[in-house]
Formats: C-alpha cells, structure tokens, sequence
C-alpha cells in the first residue's frame, strides 16, 4: 500500500475489494427479496420446530438442574433423562440394580443403611437420601439429592412439622445437592390454611412431590364423600380414574406457584396397592390403571415419577414389589411390574420430546392433552379428561402443523387428518392413552 499525491491511501487490492463487496451486495438483496416471497405453487417453507402459542410455564425443564453440581455433573440435565424414581427396593447386588434398570427405574429413595456406594455409580443408578455410610462421600457422583422427609403434612401439626423440615434443612450440608421432600393430599386441600400449605411447599425443597393413591386408597368410598376439598375438585364418579393424578398434580402446582418460582413437581403412583396396612382392603391397581396413571400425570406436566414399591394389604403383599417380581416364582404382581416396564421404557424413549417446554392449546372437549413439538414433528400426549367418560373425541390441530396424517405411536396405525385439521380417535376406557405424532 502506498499514498497517493492527495493524501489518500490506494491499492490495488482494495478496488478487487470494493468490486466484490458491490456484487455480493447485489446477491444478498436478490436473495432477501426472493425468501420475503410468498412460497409459490407446490412449493413449501421449510418446517420450524415451534409454533405460534403460548407456551405452558415450567420452572425450566433440564436446564434446572443445572444449579445443582451434583445433579447436573450425573447428567441430570441431559433431555434424554427423566427421574423415575422407586421408594424402597434396597439393592445388594448388580444383578437386583441392573433388573430395577430393566424396568426403567434410575433412581432411589429409602434404602439400608449397608448399602455401599459403588452399587449406584456401577449401574449408573442414582440415590436421594443422607449418607448411608463412610462409603458415601463428597465426590459421589451419584449421590445427587437430600430426601428431608415424608408426609409432614399428614403426621404432625403444622408448626411441629415446619420444625421438623427446618431442622433437617439446616443438618443438610449445601454441596451441590437438591433437596426434596414429599406430602400427603392434605397439601392440595382447604383442610389446611392456604398459608401454611404454600410455604410447606416453597419453604424448603428443590422438588417436592404428592402421593394419592386414588385408585386403591378407601377415600373414593368414603361417606359423606370429601372431593371437593381439593383445590381442584374430584367428582365421585371420577374419583378413581387415572385423571384424580392429574388433577391432584395440577392443585399441587397451584401451591407452589404462590411464590411466583417453579421447581419440578413428581407424582407417586403405587405399582400394586396404596392403601394403608390396616385396610379396608379395595383392590390393586390394574395394569392398564397403572399406565394410565403414569400418563396422565405426565400430561400434567410431572416432571418425575416415584413408584410406592409397598403393597400393604390384601392378597398381595410386601415390602418391596419390584424385587419379590425378580426372586418369585408366579408372582402374583407380574402384570403390574410389567406395565410399570413397558410404560416406564415408553416414557423413556420419549423423554427428549417431554422435556422440552408445552404449548397451551385446546384440542376439543372432553380431552386433557399436552402437546409438544421436536425435531420437526408435533407430539400430542392424549386422554379423557376427569370430567366426562370414555369414547371418541376429535382433536382440532392448531396452525402450523401441516401434516395430512397422524401417527399413533405404539400403536402401529395412522389416523387422516381433515382438510379443517381435524382428527378423531377412540378411548376405550378412562385409563387409554394414545400418543400422537404429526409432522409440522
């Protein structure tokens, strides 16, 4: 480069320079003029992944495990993982944890005091709890969560119980664990001032959790019949249906919205019997209830599922369902654990698409629904809802979804889609679920 008589500065290569930049100018304002064309006859934009509707508020999915170095460092945060969680089913062996892995389990909650460490971090389970013994230490990778207690809300007053939850916060060291903290159905009644059942809920968790065993529990059989205590009320005649799980998960979310912060909520299903020892014993919950109840509290936006693993009465009993399902012969819970595995393996495969945040639209009546969008397709999670029965419904897509069929998932079979973007399905029962998947 050198100067010019005039004092400016000239080179060759700049002229190259300023030509190119002129025609490239040209092509990026033919091209922005071309894309601002409406797409012509038999031609298509390409799909995005999102749609034009609000979204459902979350406290973040994934991502919020993130704040917790031991959760996220265990890939907590990964959107292909989701806690499924077993209440009591010790493991003293590789063979016991990789038997819970086959039935979708990952996580545990209750277990002795002998249980060594190595048996989570060699089978890529996960504990929440104390310390068992010296084997856990600081740098145990799966070791993710602190369990403060279980049903306060049922089985002290509510200052004793606030207490109680205080003192195990303060004994709980902050080293990059969550805390969680389950509660009975008091949580989501009017029995309890909203007062003291709010700040139960946001006072001292990081996930917190409700267990309503609607299905076997003597509750539904009560008289005088209490459902419209809930925050959300429960019919009689719905009263055991897979939609009480949905509706208790939702008041439940009422609650620890009080403070304007999410965290994740998790919904306890039993996988044989809830109701407690001393009876009246009603029934075990069918293998299809199961499923159903699974279902509907996640398309209520469960961000987790903890299997009660005790069935206390009737002809089926003991302490820990799963593992006397690998050990006995004839077991007379095989069904349900083998629900509990093929909806737990649908869930999982799933997973990346339930983590990803919902959009709030109303499909048609009689319907509760969660819809979801990933990688280019919409996905529909469907059942009745608890106010009406089963049969069939007609789902109205809403705009951007451009796909003329509907893949059932699971179910090897397609539905057509109207040119009013309508489809219709059937529900046998109260506990069917179906899974849609249609192109965007």
């Amino acid at each position: 480069m050198r100067s010019r008589p005039d004092g400016k500065r000239h080179c060759r290569r700049c002229r190259g320079f300023q030509a190119r930049t002129v025609v490239a100018a040209a092509v990026l304002a033919l091209v922005t003029a071309c894309s601002l064309l409406p797409p012509q006859p038999g031609q298509e934009s390409a799909p995005t992944s999102e749609l034009d509707l609000p979204r459902i508020p979350w406290e973040g999915g994934p991502g919020y495990w993130k704040q917790f170095a031991k959760a996220d460092a265990a890939g907590w945060d990964e959107p292909g993982f989701f806690p499924i969680v077993v209440w009591f089913n010790g493991i003293s062996s590789d063979e016991e944890a990789r038997y819970d892995a086959s039935l979708g389990v990952n996580t545990y909650i209750g277990m002795a005091d002998t249980t060594p460490y190595h048996l989570f971090e060699d089978n890529n389970m996960f504990w929440i709890g104390g310390r068992l013994n010296d084997t856990f230490t600081a740098s145990s990778r799966n070791w993710v969560g602190y369990f403060l207690d279980d049903e306060v809300d049922g089985r002290f007053s509510v200052q004793e119980g606030r207490r109680q939850l205080q003192e195990r916060v303060e004994s709980t060291p902050v080293d990059g664990l969550f805390k969680y903290a389950n509660f009975t159905q008091t949580i989501i009644s009017r029995d309890m001032a909203p007062g003291a059942a709010q700040h139960y809920v946001n006072g001292y968790t990081d996930v917190v959790s409700i267990d309503m065993y609607w299905y076997t529990i003597p509750f539904c059989n009560w008289r005088p019949y209490r459902g419209d205590v809930y925050l959300i009320p429960v019919s009689r005649s719905h009263c055991r249906t897979a939609s009480s799980y949905g509706k208790a998960l939702n008041a439940l979310r009422q609650r620890d919205d009080a403070d304007d912060k999410l965290q994740p909520l998790w919904q306890f299903v039993e996988n044989l019997n809830g109701g407690p020892g001393e009876g009246p014993f009603l029934g075990h919950i069918s293998p299809d209830q199961l499923q159903g109840a699974v279902m509907n509290s996640i398309i209520n936006e469960a961000r987790g599922i903890v299997y009660f693993n005790q069935s206390l009465s009737g002809p089926c009993t003991g302490g820990s369902v799963f593992r006397l399902s690998q050990v006995t012969a004839n077991y007379c819970g095989t069904q349900q654990v083998a629900a509990a595995r093929r909806v737990n393996s649908r869930v999982k495969e799933l997973a990346p698409v339930i983590n990803t945040q919902s959009y709030d639209h109303a499909f048609g009546n009689g319907l509760d629904t969660m819809l979801k969008t990933h990688e280019g397709h919409a996905y529909i999670f469907a059942m009745v809802d608890g106010n009406s029965g089963p049969g069939q419904r007609t789902f109205r897509l809403p705009a951007g979804i451009r796909g003329r069929s509907v893949e059932v998932l699971f179910e090897d079979r397609t539905l057509p889609v109207d040119e009013s973007a309508r489809y219709s399905d059937n529900f046998e029962a109260e506990y069917s679920y179906h899974i849609y998947r249609v192109k965007l």
